[in-house]
């Protein structure tokens, strides 16, 4: 089964449109949506209904306004439907405050090393996710230990308890710039664990490409927000 999730990226404890990766560029999302008047995490999630979503934590992830600003909102998400959470985990300590928050936490390239999405994955086997993250077509990396190649990558973490793999295409979030199948297909065909995309879907036509290279699943908003993949496909 492919599994379209819906994309929370929540900031300032309201719901904004994510768009190429210039976060303080980021507009309340209802001034962009066909099916939400209001930002507010809550009010979205009860306009679009969908089973999954994955939170983003805008505000940890670039280290502005107090820790918790937006928790009290994840943890009310996270009640009503099955939420991953990136809260930009760097170390260990951070995982059992997000998983209080989150049925499963989400350890990016950006802000955790190898070593902490090791160890993490081996602590709390089944509710972790990996999310390779990628600007200007290069890794992302906290670590400097961190291999350059996707594929590189891949390859280390096949053996750990991971639960999915997450190629986050900071460049085509928010763009609907469309998928780089040759690529995406090398990275499913390298991975033990299972593949979803985020960044760049634009249409159905996109998801079915996907689900014919081999992934997944898919992290959405903008194509939902804009009317071009139904809101029935996450429900």
């Amino acid at each position: 089964m492919f599994r379209i999730i819906f994309v929370l990226d929540i900031y300032n404890r309201t719901v904004v449109h994510a768009q190429g990766g210039n976060r303080q560029n980021y507009q309340p999302i209802h001034k962009s949506s066909v099916f939400c008047n209001s930002s507010g995490p809550l009010a979205v999630i009860d306009a679009a209904k969908p089973k999954e979503v994955y939170v983003a934590d805008l505000n940890i992830l670039q280290g502005i306004g107090a820790h918790d600003i937006n928790f009290e909102y994840i943890s009310a998400v996270s009640k009503k439907v099955r939420t991953m959470l990136d809260p930009g985990i760097s170390s260990p300590s951070d995982v059992n405050e997000a998983l209080s928050l989150a049925s499963s936490v989400v350890l990016g390239t950006e802000t955790a090393s190898l070593d902490t999405i090791s160890s993490v994955a081996s602590e709390f086997p089944g509710r972790v996710n990996v999310s390779i993250d990628i600007k200007n077509g290069r890794i992302l990396a906290h670590d400097p230990g961190l291999p350059d190649d996707p594929i590189e990558v891949i390859g280390l973490l096949n053996d750990m308890a991971i639960q999915d793999i997450i190629i986050l295409d900071m460049d085509r979030v928010g763009t609907s710039n469309g998928v780089d199948t040759q690529f995406l297909s090398t990275i499913a065909d390298s991975s033990k664990h299972n593949v979803l995309l985020g960044g760049g879907v634009k249409d159905m036509d996109d998801i079915e490409m996907l689900k014919n290279i081999g992934l997944k699943g898919a992290l959405v908003a903008t194509a939902l927000h804009n009317g071009t993949i139904p809101l029935t496909m996450i429900q």
